[in-house]
């Protein structure tokens, strides 16, 4: 395969779930900012979003204030932000566009009716009562083309390289939605244990539809950050945890591994950060310290993204 064929593949599914976890994240600011007191300080529920979503720099360039609303418009419609949702499907339809013969009919209706569909939402039209509803939009969307392609394509390298930009994007996202609760929306000390800080706690649970869940697995009613942090990084059971998404990741660079007859130094990266997600240990992790734990994977995350793309002779 071409190395512009699997770089428009790699992106296309990275875009996609990318629109998703931008939704996640509006519907977490979102919920936080209705909870009592969430504007105080450093409960500074707007800016812990464009921080998790590595936008706030872009966002301070162009806006002199964070507000709800803006930042809303910003993370949406702001084609200018790459990360923004309609920029995000835009990218992903203009990659699967470049490799239209390569993809299922099915695939491509998703992404286009997607596409088609949202260049009808209008910036003024997103009204707070209204966003709740388009994020689960956007949400459903994005799991239907992921249906599409688990349903319908070849498993051979078309799909072993959307699946790798898909888990990549899920790890990044998961690793980022837990740093802001820990670090960027840390309470005070007198805060800990409080309604809000469960309350918090229970809706990063729900940006990543782990909720009930979680209340599953562990067969407890109460929010502890603990067993939440074990969760989303820790248990493959959960499949927007961390070591679930390098589960995947080295399932598919084996898949590539197998077809192509060689093997590179991505391979090595994401087994070696698979491992040790597979024999982490949350009391070592608290104990080295969870932020710098999580920013160290986000970079590790950034380095496998650009190892594959070197290795594939990604453009």
């Amino acid at each position: 395969m071409l190395g512009r064929t699997a770089s428009s593949l790699y992106w296309m599914s990275r875009y996609m779930e990318r629109a998703e976890n931008m939704a996640r994240l509006l519907e977490v600011g979102y919920r936080i900012s209705l909870m009592p007191g969430a504007v105080e300080g450093h409960r500074d529920e707007w800016r812990s979003t464009l921080q998790s979503a590595a936008c706030d720099f872009a966002y301070d360039r162009k806006h002199n204030e964070i507000t709800g609303a803006k930042v809303i418009q910003f993370l949406i419609f702001d084609e200018d932000n790459p990360s923004s949702i309609r920029a995000s499907i835009k990218t992903a339809r203009n990659n699967g566009r470049a490799v239209r013969t390569a993809l299922t009919r099915d695939v491509w209706e998703s992404i286009n009716t997607t596409w088609n569909e949202l260049a009808q939402v209008k910036p003024s039209s997103m009204t707070a009562d209204r966003l709740p509803v388009f994020l689960e939009w956007v949400k459903q969307r994005v799991m239907s083309f992921r249906g599409a392609l688990l349903g319908t394509m070849l498993r051979n390298d078309t799909y072993y390289f959307s699946q790798v930009g898909n888990f990549l994007e899920r790890a990044d996202n998961t690793a980022r939605i837990l740093d802001v609760k820990y670090f960027i929306l840390l309470p005070k000390p007198t805060d800990v244990g409080s309604d809000l800080d469960m309350q918090q706690w229970a809706q990063i649970l729900r940006s990543v539809s782990a909720h009930r869940s979680y209340r599953w697995f562990y067969r407890d009613s109460k929010y502890r950050p603990w067993m939440i942090s074990e969760f989303l990084i820790l248990k493959e059971e959960m499949p927007r945890s961390l070591v679930f998404s390098y589960y995947w990741i080295n399932m598919a660079l084996d898949g590539l591994a197998n077809l192509y007859g060689k093997r590179y130094g991505c391979h090595d990266l994401a087994q070696d950060t698979y491992q040790r997600l597979k024999t982490g240990n949350m009391d070592d992790i608290f104990q080295s310290g969870l932020h710098e734990f999580l920013q160290d994977f986000v970079s590790r995350n950034a380095r496998l993204s650009a190892s594959i793309g070197m290795n594939y002779n990604f453009p």
